[in-house]
């Protein structure tokens, strides 16, 4: 997900997505530590996802 796509999103919709993406996350890791997962990379998106969710949150905080 883009951060332009990220600041269009209402904060509604940011709360939701960040809990889907926290819990693909926890999908994600546990599939790695059974060996099923196939795209490592995923993980990295995901975290990379929820750090810009945070980071919008955060700045709109900050600017009301």
């Amino acid at each position: 997900m883009k951060a332009s796509e990220i600041r269009e999103l209402s904060s509604e919709d940011l709360n939701d997505k960040l809990k889907d993406a926290r819990a693909e996350l926890f999908n994600l890791r546990f599939q790695m530590a059974t060996s099923q997962l196939d795209n490592t990379a995923r993980v990295k998106q995901v975290k990379t996802d929820i750090a810009r969710i945070l980071t919008e949150m955060r700045a709109r905080e900050l600017s009301a």
